[in-house]
C-alpha cells in the first residue's frame, strides 16, 4: 500500500512507533522512513546515539526509544521532512507534535494551523505553541503544534496559508 499511494498503513507506523510505556515518558522521536535510500543525517543529528543504521547506509533508521530524550534535533536535519517529536505529556486532553516545515507562510506562536493527516486530509485547527528556526544554512522550520492526543500519531503537517487568529 504505501509504495502506491505513498501513505503509510497502521501496521507500517506501529512498526515504528514507540511504546505507550514510552510515550508516557516525555517527548519522543518518531522517524517515518519507509524507503531503503543512502541517507543518514538522522544518525549524525542524534548526540545520543538513539537513532542508528544497523549496517549500510541504505538500511533503515532504528530508534532505540529508551536513549531518546526528545531534543528534537533530528528533525531539521532529516532532508525527506519524515521525523517528528510527540509529545503525549504535554497537558490532560492535548499531546504536542513537532512537525519540520519548509514552506512560507510561517504561523506564528499563538495563532492555529490547519493540521493534515498524511494523507493531506483537513483534521482540524490547532494551536501552534511554538515555532523553532532552522537557522540561516538549514531552513527547515519545527512547528510545535498542539493536538488532540487521539491525532497524535495522524497529524503529520499543516496546510500553508490556512492560519487564523484565536481558533
Amino acid at each position: 500500500m504505501l509504495f502506491e499511494t505513498g501513505i503509510p498503513t497502521k501496521e507500517d507506523i506501529n512498526k515504528i512507533s514507540p511504546s505507550d510505556e514510552r510515550f508516557a515518558k516525555g517527548p519522543v522521536v518518531v522517524v517515518e522512513c519507509f524507503q531503503e535510500i543512502p541517507c543518514n543525517p538522522c544518525v549524525d543529528a542524534c548526540k545520543v546515539g538513539a537513532i542508528t543504521k544497523p549496517k549500510d547506509i541504505n538500511d533503515l533508521p532504528l530508534v532505540d526509544f529508551n536513549k531518546c530524550n526528545g531534543c528534537g534535533v533530528c528533525i531539521a536535519q532529516c532532508p525527506g521532512l519524515a521525523i517528528f517529536v510527540v509529545d503525549m505529556t504535554h497537558s490532560e486532553t492535548h499531546a504536542v507534535v513537532r512537525i519540520p516545515y519548509e514552506f512560507i507562510p510561517v504561523p506564528e506562536k499563538g495563532q492555529f494551523a490547519c493540521g493534515l493527516d498524511r494523507a493531506g486530509e483537513e483534521r482540524g485547527y490547532f494551536e501552534v505553541i511554538r515555532i523553532t528556526s532552522g537557522g540561516k544554512v538549514n531552513k527547515t522550520t519545527t512547528i510545535w503544534l498542539a493536538v488532540p492526543k487521539d491525532l497524535a500519531m495522524e497529524i503529520r503537517s499543516i496546510k500553508v496559508g490556512g492560519f487564523k487568529n484565536n481558533g
